[in-house]
């Protein structure tokens, strides 16, 4: 079903489907207003601030609409600067829970997989890329968010589906919210447990982990107190030195006296492999900043295609992951803590420089992680509130950093906590969603090609997901539990 943008000049029309009457209506959900910056109607709809273009002329439907001439964007990113910012996004505290994940499939399979799981990952990223730049076309819009590109393939899709789309785009918001509240959770536990292993050595105590979760909580509150991205822009440069310093300082020990390869299980019991997935696709899935990265570019055209900057920049991340996972489970065996970093001489003191080094950089990219989930969360709550509105943001703000350390010191099983966010949220944001999208998106042209090529390898993805998914999360709750008891 295509958009309809014609209307008054006040507000464009939109198709939409009327769910009491059971059938598609038009009606006016978006009203325009001139941005100050660049003159480009904005969407006002359920808190999106995706730049619409303006209402085309009869010579330009004549013809076929190019998205990307029609992104007004005042600072566009360079090939070189969505490069850097998708190794940034990709590269997180995942990378030191790498070698935990060998640990739990063993250095050859481990590796196969991890290439694999790379490889799917990144062809997943493709496809929705692909389905956003279909939709883009078919709805004549320069640019739409994650949430946004559901919505629009189940409003193209088969008419049984258009009913579908608000709920489509809500699975989407909700699994982003959930996805990077957990990732402040694990945050939380990564700091405490390496501060803690420092401040034990010099100390000589033993205070338990959930009281240095509690102390973090005024050091939180007052840091995401910041409303602002651009004030925390210079915490994430300081972020990124520290875990570049960390992670050099980390190979230097790993490669010191490292045993052979034979020493080490090359395989371990199939049991375990539902934990090396849950870590490995925490680890290597950024899907959530994809889209925004892509809207962002100068040359939106370089971002997908060979080489392009998503297959340049996962290779690099899968590489870098790969050898992290494979050198540290090589260097310290079973013995693999949830962090690399935890497994470092505790008697050193350039090795506690490295606990505490990444411990600051990881404290301070849960201020950047808690931004987008908190702005989902309140797009859909300010219009509640009216004069009081910036006291109400603050009071929530407070609560959902009190609700992520509460859920941090009921589950401060590490390795536990990391592979179950992977598997629930990580596996649906990743492999089904965008499998899902692809099928609806093209699901009536072209079709599912010859043979339903498209619909076999979607439902593959969505198959593989899902049992990603079911034995991940029993696993990782088992893992948690058991970790608990003991």
């Amino acid at each position: 079903m295509e958009m309809s943008l014609l209307g008054s000049q006040q507000a464009p029309l939109i198709a939409t489907y009327d769910q009491k009457n059971g059938g598609v209506k038009t009606d006016i959900i978006m009203t325009n207003y001139k941005s100050d910056k660049n003159d480009v109607p904005v969407p006002l709809a359920n808190g999106s601030t995706v730049p619409l273009v303006e209402i085309p002329s009869k010579d330009e439907e004549s013809g076929e609409y190019n998205p990307f001439e029609h992104r007004k964007l005042a600072h566009p990113t360079s090939d070189a600067d969505t490069l850097i910012h998708l190794l940034k996004g990709s590269l997180g505290s995942g990378i030191l829970a790498m070698p935990l994940a060998f640990a739990n499939a063993g250095l050859a399979f481990g590796l196969v997989a991890t290439f694999l799981i790379g490889a799917i990952c990144t062809y997943c990223v493709h496809i929705l890329v692909k389905s956003a730049h279909t939709l883009c076309m078919r709805r004549r819009v320069p640019a739409l968010g994650f949430a946004e590109v559901a919505e629009a393939a189940f409003l193209s899709g088969p008419q049984y589906l258009h009913q579908w789309s608000p709920f489509a785009k809500s699975m989407i918001n909700l699994f982003l919210v959930i996805d990077l509240i957990g990732c402040c959770c694990v945050y939380i536990v990564f700091v405490s447990k390496n501060v803690k292993q420092v401040v034990e050595v010099y100390t000589e105590t033993d205070v338990d982990l959930r009281i240095y979760m509690v102390a973090l909580l005024p050091l939180l509150i007052v840091v995401n107190l910041i409303r602002n991205l651009k004030y925390l822009s210079p915490l994430s440069m300081v972020a990124n030195l520290l875990i570049g310093a960390g992670m050099c300082i980390t190979f230097y020990y790993i490669f010191q006296d490292l045993p052979s390869p034979s020493s080490r299980d090359l395989i371990v019991d199939v049991t375990k492999w539902p934990m090396f997935f849950g870590t490995a696709i925490f680890a290597l899935e950024g899907i959530g900043v994809v889209m925004s990265l892509e809207n962002n570019m100068k040359t939106p055209t370089h971002f997908i295609g060979c080489p392009g900057i998503l297959n340049t920049g996962m290779s690099v991340v899968v590489f870098l992951y790969a050898s992290v996972g494979f050198f540290g489970y090589l260097k310290y065996g079973p013995d693999t803590k949830g962090s690399i970093s935890l497994n470092l001489e505790k008697t050193e003191i350039l090795a506690q420089c490295v606990k505490i080094m990444i411990a600051v950089a990881i404290f301070f990219t849960y201020s950047l992680q808690f931004y987008v989930p908190m702005e989902i969360i309140w797009k859909n709550l300010k219009h509640h509130f009216g004069a009081r509105r910036l006291l109400v943001e603050y009071i929530v703000r407070i609560q959902l950093v009190v609700i992520t350390v509460v859920i941090a010191v009921a589950i401060p099983n590490l390795g536990g906590f990391i592979s179950l966010v992977g598997a629930v949220c990580l596996s649906t944001l990743g492999l089904i969603f965008p499998a899902v999208i692809d099928l609806v998106t093209f699901y009536e042209d072209p079709g599912m090609g010859r043979y339903n090529w498209r619909l076999w390898k979607n439902v593959l993805l969505i198959g593989f997901g899902a049992i990603g998914f079911i034995t991940g999360s029993y696993v990782s709750i088992l893992e948690i539990i058991s970790g608990e008891s003991s």
